[in-house]
């Protein structure tokens, strides 16, 4: 029986860097399952590889048609912006594992939809302050920084991924890994997913 892991973590924890690494160990064998978002493109990025990029029109007739497993909304200083999970043919879990990125509320609809057997929390902490530095390093390699937006999710982040929401979605201490040290982080996540699946 196939499992999703979701790696959540607050912005600029790292969880990309180790989603990238995890998604390419030979041993585990993760599959992704890439997200849709209607916020524009940012520079690297390409449809279909990170998310699929959609207009709203797009989501609304997802939605009609009944096929949102989670969605999200971000208030964000351009607008909103709605990340979400569709039902499409990306998932097999009869043959397949899967790795994907959320948040604990996007980890409990997955939960909901797939069941509490299937999809497993994988969480990643980090101290804020280092947080914050590698996200303003991050945003100064943009050709156009996006400060205030920066700002923006730091704050929603301590709301978004506060104890209690945690809790409530039953994220425990054997799903929380620290990234002091990225590659004793990334052995550990890995070691957790071994013993799991």
């Amino acid at each position: 029986m196939g499992k999703i892991f979701c790696l959540m973590g607050k912005s600029a924890s790292g969880k990309d860097t180790i989603y990238r690494q995890l998604l390419l160990s030979e041993d585990l064998k993760l599959n992704k399952i890439v997200p849709y978002t209607t916020r524009p493109i940012r520079e690297r990025e390409k449809n279909g590889v990170q998310y699929y990029f959609v207009d709203e029109g797009k989501l609304k007739e997802l939605e009609a048609a009944g096929r949102i497993i989670e969605k999200r909304s971000y208030n964000t200083v351009h607008g909103v912006w709605y990340y979400f999970t569709v039902a499409d043919d990306q998932v097999d879990l009869d043959h397949n594992d899967y790795l994907i990125i959320g948040t604990p509320e996007s980890f409990v609809s997955t939960r909901n939809h797939y069941g509490g057997d299937r999809v497993i929390p994988i969480y990643i902490e980090l101290d804020d302050g280092v947080r914050l530095q590698r996200a303003l390093n991050r945003e100064n390699g943009q050709s156009e920084p996006k400060y205030e937006e920066m700002c923006r999710r730091f704050l929603a982040d301590a709301e978004d991924f506060s104890e209690e929401k945690l809790a409530a979605a039953g994220i425990g201490k054997e799903n929380r890994f620290p990234n002091d040290d990225l590659t004793i982080c990334i052995s550990d996540i890995a070691k957790f997913i071994g013993r799991v699946h």
